[in-house]
């Protein structure tokens, strides 16, 4: 059973910060490229950042560059996001995945004063 469970969601004020955290099970981690996406009310998923499976390429959306940082622990089997000075427009569920994986519960964001 391939398994992926989202955590570290909240309420953050603008500019604040939050750290993701992503649990994987169910297949061999350190094989796997990761991704976070986020779907907002109203609006299409879309891809926020992706990692290799060793870690050493990273990519990320244009509206979060240089805010966000995907990493990941495959001892662990754990992949993070980190999220700085975050925007009301960042407000939306986080959902990570790989490409075995279906979609999971996601974890609330929410920017807001």
């Amino acid at each position: 059973q391939v398994k992926l469970v989202e955590s570290g969601g909240g309420l953050v004020q603008p500019g604040g910060s939050l750290r993701l955290s992503c649990a994987a099970s169910g297949f061999t981690f350190s094989l796997y490229d990761m991704s976070w996406y986020r779907r907002a009310p109203g609006k299409e998923r879309e891809l926020v950042a992706t990692i290799t499976s060793t870690g050493g390429s990273t990519n990320y959306a244009d509206s979060v560059k240089g805010r966000f940082t995907i990493s990941r622990d495959n001892a662990k089997n754990t992949v993070y996001l980190q999220m700085n000075s975050l925007k009301p427009e960042d407000t939306a569920v986080y959902y990570c995945k790989m490409r075995i994986s279906g979609w999971g519960q996601g974890t609330q964001v929410t920017v807001s004063s």
